[in-house]
């Protein structure tokens, strides 16, 4: 009886390798074919802040800038319950704080998406009380597929001004867009070859290099892409039930069974 279970265990456990062996070689092949511009891959890659201190170095061509965190896939939520999910949240030494994103779809660029993002990052860097005075000095940066602003520029620096004399008002809220599809051999261009790349190999960068390979070639990178990916795989699952729900394509009951989760636990994704 004892060898029978013994046998039983061994079996089952042999399965279970099988299951996660197929499940490396699946995500394995579909991790080959990242790059910096698949946000999912980039967050990945830009949680090390060596990593994104060298992106803001050359974007703002500052080598002194050192930064001091990152946050990466933070949800910020204005006073309506509506969000955005940011891609990078980087603060430096001197408390600038930079939110950056990577655009594939030039909708998802337009001037009032970045007007939200910079207006909702004030409301959510200030405490009750504070002076205005105290905000803190914010940039917004849109990495672009494409050159979303049209005027054949690598990149471009949004600051407000006065119409009247044409300085700067010094709100200290700056937003800048990087066009990637210029890849020149400047800096900014180099980097911009690297946010395409799809082998560490292939890199300028070395700092950057290192990471893509480390995600892409190491089993322990690989490892923690495929938690990744399978989490991302059960989000999109619980946002098609959710809308599906709200629609009323699907009773509440069957959604949050779908989702292997109670009726009440499902209501608060409604």
């Amino acid at each position: 009886m004892l060898y029978l279970e013994k046998g039983y265990n061994q079996g089952k456990e042999e399965r279970w390798k099988g299951i996660f062996e197929e499940r490396y070689r699946k995500y394995q092949s579909k991790i080959q074919k990242f790059c910096l511009m698949d946000d999912t891959f980039m967050n990945k890659v830009f949680e090390d802040k060596k990593c994104t201190e060298l992106v803001l170095r050359i974007i703002l061509d500052r080598d002194d800038l050192v930064v001091d965190h990152v946050n990466c896939q933070l949800d910020i939520k204005n006073l309506q319950g509506r969000s955005i999910r940011t891609d990078i949240l980087a603060h430096d030494s001197k408390n600038v704080i930079y939110n950056i994103e990577v655009q594939n779809d030039d909708a998802g660029a337009d001037p009032k998406r970045a007007r939200y993002n910079s207006s909702l990052l004030d409301a959510n860097i200030t405490e009750a009380g504070d002076k205005y005075s105290q905000l803190k000095e914010t940039y917004i940066i849109f990495i672009t597929k494409n050159d979303v602003l049209g005027n054949g520029l690598p990149i471009y620096h949004i600051d407000r001004m006065i119409k009247e004399t044409g300085e700067k008002f010094k709100d200290e809220a700056h937003i800048i867009y990087v066009n990637s599809s210029i890849q020149d051999e400047t800096k900014l261009g180099k980097l911009m070859q690297d946010f395409w790349c799809k082998q560490g190999e292939e890199m300028n960068y070395k700092v950057l290099a290192e990471r893509v390979s480390f995600f892409k070639e190491k089993k322990e990178g690989v490892n923690q892409m495929c938690e990744i990916l399978d989490e991302v795989k059960r989000e999109s699952k619980l946002e098609t039930l959710v809308d599906l729900v709200k629609d009323g394509t699907i009773p509440l009951d069957i959604a949050a069974k779908k989702a292997n989760m109670s009726e009440e636990e499902f209501k608060k994704y409604l």
